[in-house]
């Protein structure tokens, strides 16, 4: 397990970007005071009280932190994959199937790269019209950080109702706080 400091996050998280369900959270960012780590041990990430955090289903490489209306899902892979196909790849895990979606995404910005010390990075945002409402909203901002390097894969994926997202700052930086949070 190599050592993976917030730095590289930070410097993700920095990359250029633009900036009904559940409701705000109430917790500032900075108390992020519960420690999980995924099934395999290769990370950790860091939430609120009151988060569940739990490893999907015969995937133990697949994280998923829920918490005040708000999910973020983590994804890693024990080898270095191919950043594009990566990224396009964790573009597609949404909240329900496909077919259950709108094909027609709205991007606030798409593909956005750079290095982060020797690993590759993409960032990419985006609402998903879903056919029926997923905990109340119908419209879910995603946002997906991807980066390899090192031997190593992993996805961060962000999902918040859209009026959430808009209407709360507080969110914006809890989500921000907790992706900041990953270590390998």
């Amino acid at each position: 397990m190599k050592a993976f400091t917030a730095a590289l996050l930070v410097g993700l998280v920095s990359l250029p970007a633009p900036g009904g369900a559940g409701k705000p959270p109430a917790s500032p960012a900075a108390e992020l005071t519960q420690e999980h780590w995924n099934a395999g041990r290769t990370f950790r990430v860091l939430t609120p009280e009151g988060w569940t955090v739990s490893s999907v289903p015969y995937q133990p490489e697949t994280t998923e932190a829920r918490g005040e209306g708000l999910l973020v899902r983590i994804l890693r892979r024990d080898t270095e994959l191919g950043l594009d196909s990566l990224h396009v790849e964790c573009m597609l895990v949404r909240l329900r199937p496909a077919m259950e979606t709108f094909p027609q995404v709205d991007y606030e910005y798409d593909f956005v790269g750079g290095a982060v010390g020797d690993r590759r990075a993409l960032d990419s945002a985006f609402v998903v019209h879903y056919d029926e409402p997923v905990d109340g909203a119908r419209d879910w901002r995603q946002r997906n950080l991807t980066v390899v390097g090192g031997g190593e894969s992993l996805c961060v994926i962000t999902y918040a109702p859209l009026p959430v997202w808009k209407k709360s700052k507080a969110a914006r930086k809890l989500l921000t706080a907790i992706v900041e949070s990953v270590r390998f």
